[in-house]
């Protein structure tokens, strides 16, 4: 018969214990197909939309105070508006962009006095994973199609990717343009 030593088999159990509990933790946790499913709207209002669609939602949305088309402002870019409204407790701001008549982008600058940046930021990696980008000023998650970003100290923002990039190109264009009108003016001298 082997005899055992006791200062010697109490640790060992203990490793084995706490090694068979840790493996329990150590299990990684279901992948959420829908983790990187980001959403094109918020409530009712869907990145896409009409202009008049997204008056009617705002109108019939106890989070805003929308006054109508006194809220609306039309930019001298080509065809777009910005919608511009107050919201009520949780909403201290909320701005949409609308180019050819489509909402692009829709940002909600939210009370600080009741919601706090780290709910916001759980959420959303509750939500739809870790994001894609993070710095101590903005949280930005993106699909081809979306882009998500938590700007400090609290702003939600939602845009349509394909018209925001559609954007920069064509300010690309028009700005290479100008460098070489610039650069003929100068070389003029």
């Amino acid at each position: 018969m082997v005899k055992m030593n006791h200062k010697k088999i109490l640790p060992l159990l203990l490793t084995v214990f706490i090694l068979s509990f840790s493996n329990t933790w150590a299990q990684e946790e279901p992948v959420n197909e829908e983790k990187n499913q980001l959403p094109r709207q918020f409530r009712q209002i869907v990145l896409g939309m009409s202009l008049d669609e997204l008056k009617t939602n705002l109108m019939a949305d106890s989070y805003f105070y929308f006054r109508g088309d006194r809220d609306v402002s039309f930019l001298p870019a080509r065809e777009q508006s910005l919608v511009e409204t107050t919201g009520t407790y949780f909403i201290k701001r909320a701005f949409f962009q609308l180019r050819d008549g489509q909402l692009f982008i829709m940002a909600f600058t939210l009370n600080t006095e009741v919601i706090d940046h780290y709910s916001i930021f759980m959420q959303f990696v509750d939500k739809y994973g870790q994001p894609s980008y993070l710095d101590p000023r903005s949280a930005v998650w993106e699909t081809e199609e979306t882009r998500i970003s938590i700007e400090r100290p609290l702003t939600v923002k939602y845009i349509d990717k394909i018209v925001f990039d559609d954007i920069i190109n064509e300010s690309g264009v028009a700005e290479s343009g100008q460098v070489k009108l610039r650069q003929d003016f100068i070389d003029e001298f």
